[in-house]
Parts: C-alpha cells; structure tokens; sequence
C-alpha cells in the first residue's frame, strides 16, 4: 500500500484534534511494558476519513514499536504518514519510521492516515496492541467527546476531505473574519481599537504607520507615491471607500500584529505590500495591479500570515513565499502562512510559488485564466491545495520551479474546468487551526462576489 512520510510536526499539532488520551493498560507478564493510545478521526467524507494515532510508551524505554489493531466495518487503509503501514484483510500493521522509533518512558509518537470506509459505521479500534503485548482499555473520540469501550462510534459523512488537524465546517463562508495562520501565535488584532487617523498624502501616511505604537490609520483619496513605506507593529491601514495607493508599497518590517485591508494599489514600482522579519499579519480584501514587482511577498523568517479575499489583475508576478533557495536557516520553520478565497483574474505566476513554509494552506481560492503556472511547491516546503476552482489553468500547481527543487504538495477537493490535472507529491504537515471550507464548485460565484477592496463595511 501506499505510505507516505509527513514531517514530525504532526505531534505538536495533534493536540488541537485530540482529546487527553485514555491510558490502555498492558495485561501481560513484563510489568514494565505498556502503552497509552489515542486514535481519532479527524475528517470524514464520503467513502473515506482521515485518522490520527498517538502511541505513548508507559513501560521501559523501547528503540523500536510496532502497533496494531483490527478494523472491525472493512475499513482500509489508503495513505499513511509518520508511520510504515501495512494491512492485511481487517488486520493492521503500523511500524516506526527512522526518526521516531525510540521511546523512553512517557515518550509518545504520532501518525496519521488516510482510509475509505462504508458511509454507514466507522467504529475506533479497541485492540492495540505494541511490540506484540495487548492494551486492552478505552479510547476516546474528540469528535464527539465521547469515550467508547470495546464498542463503535458512527459518523455521518462530510462533504469535504480536510487534511488532518482542526476541526473544518462546510458551506459557511466568513467573508469579514480572520482565519488561518494569523489567528496563531497570539493572533492579530492590528491597531485594535487605538483612536484613528485619516491620511491623503504619502508624509502623512509614512508617519502615521511608523513606530510601534497602536493606530488605525485610513487611506483617503489617492496618495502618489514610490518605493517603499515601511510599517510597524501594532497597525491597521485601511483604505476609505475610493482610495487607492499609486506608485509605492507597503513594507512590514521587523513588525508584528499589523492588519492591511481594502486597500487599491497601482503601478507600484518595487512591491505593493512587502512582508520580511515579521509576524502576525492579515493581508485582507485588497485590490492590486499593474505593478512592477510582487504584487505580496513573503520572506525572511515571516510567520503567521493571512493573506484572504484579494484580487489581481493586469500583473505577472502574484504571490512569492520565501526570496531565496539559499535562505533555508532563516526561513525553515517558519513562514507559514494561509491563502483563502483570493482571486487571481488573468494573473501570470506565484499564486503562490512556496519555499520552505510547511503547512502552506492555499484553500477557496479561485484562478482564472492563469499565464505560466497556479501554485508551486519547493526547498522542502509543505503545501495542502484545497477546495480551489481553477479555470482555463493549464498547469495549476507543480513542485519544484526553475532552479529551485521540489517540495511536497497536496490536492484535494479541488474542482477543475479548462484545466491540466496537476503535480503532487510527498506529504504536508497538519493544519492547526479551524476553517470553513466553501465547495470548490461554489468558490467562482463566493470569491468573484467577494474579493477585492470595496467588498466589505469598515
């Protein structure tokens, strides 16, 4: 079968989908060995789920493990990670991989995988057992929050195929909110509510978002301008109804917690909103185009970044996440960023082209008429492409880009009319925070509606 290698991030985020494990105590005759098991599903649709296993040692140290288990409604297995998985008839065989096969005491390791079962019964395994030594217990399901003891939970189907990780929704798109990667690491509130000031020259506008202090500032009229204005923490700019910004762009620096929304930018000659050395920022219903530069990029250690509900148009390269296939120790573990419901109408390249960042989510968004290329994953980055519509896109997304090598790449529930099938490979990281998940058939109509500065009341 076939079985896939996930970074070892999944640990750090099962928490988020996993409730506190219930202790599977070993009956046998080495009282030194036992283990603690929690098995979850933590997405399910039709004819398939996404499953998550963590396995704690409670006896002596072990260099190695094997778990197993029985699937009790012809339930199989499809796709593994963190874990070789193999399955013989209802029985199933999970081992170590090279990077988490020693467990000292209290030590755990997780994995996850991918299944199809019936659409009528998906009962959680009762019958782990580890190096051949039988835990006989409980364990507990955090989709429901209930614990079942040698008996089977049922689960109505989802529409969608989340990857492992938060809990997602369906059909209730949040055209205002912030969600993804900017709700982490203590989220981002921008200017919060500091008093607001109104700017209608480049001066005005390069003071007010300066420094650290907290402000809103607005953006009225049309401010001409060129190069860069760079932007500290604890800032919200926003543009008034009509307002656009000519010439220049916006550069978050060595800043966190800053908000950019409803914003126009036109004919910038470098960038029109540059991101480096910087954290905690919701990039949200701008309108850009004709510029010289990226239209947003993302580099230099950035994490925790939204980037949600903006159109391009009239411009070639959209959307870089990480500069540099040589900045692998500034930019490893970081740049994790989250690309929902943007529109990207005739728009070239980078929508986005990913370094490093893993997970990436590029999830709702909607591609129309694409130039040279949709998403491109490289330099070991890790990106789920979700629930997009693509149109008229030769080549929606690929790994690897001119000299840069391939990363991993996900699709899934992505709906396609005009366009070529795709390149994936490899396997992504899990993501940790919920969402609402529009379908892909319905994301045309939602983000041509929605996109775009002028879209929301502020």
């Amino acid at each position: 079968m076939l079985t896939r290698r996930r970074r070892f991030a999944l640990l750090a985020a099962s928490s988020a989908v996993v409730l506190a494990g219930t202790i599977l105590t070993a009956t046998q005759a080495q009282a030194a060995t036992g283990c603690r098991v929690t098995y979850s599903v933590a997405s399910q649709w039709p004819g398939g789920f996404g499953g998550n296993v963590t396995l704690t040692n409670i006896g002596d140290p072990v260099t190695s493990w094997t778990l197993t288990w029985s699937f009790g409604a012809g339930q199989t297995v499809t796709q593994a990670w963190n874990a070789n998985v193999t399955q013989s008839g209802s029985n199933v065989t999970a081992t170590n991989v090279g990077y988490n096969g020693s467990l000292a005491t209290n030590a755990s390791a997780s994995f996850g995988f991918n299944g199809s079962w019936n659409n009528s019964s998906n009962p959680v395994p009762t019958n782990f057992a580890m190096n051949g030594v039988a835990c006989t217990g409980s364990t507990t399901n955090p989709t429901t929050g209930g614990t079942t003891t040698g008996g089977s939970t049922t689960r109505p189907p989802t529409s969608a195929a989340p990857t492992t990780g938060a809990p997602v929704t369906t059909g209730s798109t949040n055209t205002t909110g912030l969600v993804g990667w900017a709700t982490q690491g203590g989220g981002t509130t921008g200017g919060g509510s500091a008093a607001v000031t109104t700017v209608t020259s480049s001066s005005a506008l390069s003071s007010a978002v300066s420094g650290t202090t907290a402000r809103i500032v607005r953006v009225s009229g049309t401010i001409s301008c060129s190069g860069m204005i760079t932007v500290g923490s604890n800032k919200t700019i926003i543009g008034n109804s009509g307002s656009a910004i000519v010439g220049c762009g916006l550069n978050v620096s060595n800043a966190s917690n800053v908000i950019i929304r409803n914003n126009t930018f036109r004919n910038w000659n470098d960038d029109a909103i540059n991101v480096q050395y910087s954290t905690r920022v919701w990039i949200d219903h701008n309108t850009l185009s004709n510029g010289y530069d990226g239209a947003i990029d993302i580099k230099r250690a950035s994490d925790y970044i939204t980037v949600s509900w903006n159109l391009l148009f009239s411009h070639d390269k959209a959307m870089l996440l990480g500069h540099s296939d040589d900045n692998a120790s500034e930019d490893q573990g970081h740049l994790r960023v989250t690309y929902h419901h943007n529109y990207f109408n005739g728009t070239n390249q980078r929508h986005p082209r990913v370094r490093f960042g893993n997970p990436v989510h590029v999830y709702n968004n909607y591609y129309y008429n694409i130039g040279s290329y949709g998403v491109a994953s490289t330099e070991g980055a890790g990106v789920l492409v979700e629930g997009n519509y693509f149109e008229g896109v030769d080549d929606p997304y690929h790994l690897g880009e001119g000299s840069s090598s391939a990363g991993s790449l996900v699709a899934r529930n992505n709906y396609l009319t005009g366009s070529g099938s795709g390149q994936t490979g490899g396997s992504v990281a899990s993501i940790p925070y919920p969402y609402s998940l529009d379908a892909a058939s319905s994301v045309k109509s939602i983000v041509q509606s929605g996109a775009g500065a002028g879209r929301i009341s502020l």
